[in-house]
């Protein structure tokens, strides 16, 4: 799959391969809908508390006696039953929104992420940026690039750059974001991707190293397993030989 590149003052060059192990993986939906969840569950501040009984102030003494009243049992004024009382069963801040995902997972996610949005062409190449920071300049760029302006608009960058990043700050709803930060919520929610041409590169080695490291560290576990097994089988011989040797010590002494 390919994809158009364009230079930095919006004229079209050339195209680009779009690497096939990123870039055309299976879709599979309800992995990326948990994706998102997560990212969103990751980043979310708890605001909402209400204060219970013991942060409100208030008498603690008992309103009125226990019997003899004929009225309801009472006790101190911070009930949530009396108007200036603790809030029953709401909102605390130590609420924990946190959610985990296997890395393994969180890979296949992204990957079909990228996938759909390669499918449905949203994705366009950078070849460079300048250093100058100017948001005059990239409104510009965007006018000449084949985006809609006003919609989401990701850039991806191989590492950080100050001057794109400082360029699109006061356009809204355009976003910067370095290859090794990408997710699922991003990607999803951008209506145009535009990579940058080394990004591209730099997210096929990051994806590569991780999955050699996976597969290396498979090799070792199942390394180590059978290294464990034949230590077993060992053992056994070993236990087997000593009880036949006792038996036949046994067997003579006894004639």
């Amino acid at each position: 799959m390919t994809i158009d590149v364009y230079t930095a003052t919006g004229t079209k060059k050339g195209t680009a391969t779009l690497p096939k192990n990123l870039f055309e993986a299976p879709i599979n939906e309800g992995l990326m809908h948990q994706a998102v969840v997560r990212h969103q569950g990751n980043r979310r501040t708890v605001v909402a508390h209400t204060k219970g009984r013991g942060e409100i102030q208030g008498s603690t003494r008992k309103l009125f006696a226990q019997k003899g009243t004929g009225r309801a049992r009472r006790g101190s004024i911070r009930s949530p039953l009396l108007r200036g009382g603790n809030k029953a069963f709401g909102p605390l801040k130590n609420a924990n929104y946190r959610k985990d995902m296997p890395k393994k997972m969180r890979w296949a996610a992204l990957k079909s992420c990228l996938s759909m949005q390669a499918q449905n062409k949203k994705i366009i190449g950078l070849e460079n940026y300048p250093d100058t920071i100017k948001t005059k300049d990239m409104m510009k760029l965007l006018e000449k690039l084949p985006v809609d302006i006003g919609r989401k608009i990701l850039f991806v960058t191989p590492q950080n750059h100050k001057a794109l990043t400082l360029s699109v700050s006061n356009i809204p709803k355009v976003k910067v974001i370095q290859a090794g930060g990408l997710n699922a919520e991003d990607v999803l929610g951008a209506w145009h991707i535009v990579f940058v041409v080394d990004a591209l590169k730099v997210v096929e080695e990051l994806f590569s190293t991780k999955e050699k490291k996976q597969e290396s560290q498979k090799k070792q576990k199942k390394q180590k397993s059978e290294g464990d097994d034949d230590a077993k089988k060992v053992d056994a011989k070993t236990k087997k030989s000593s009880v036949s040797s006792d038996s036949s010590v046994s067997s003579g002494s006894s004639k």
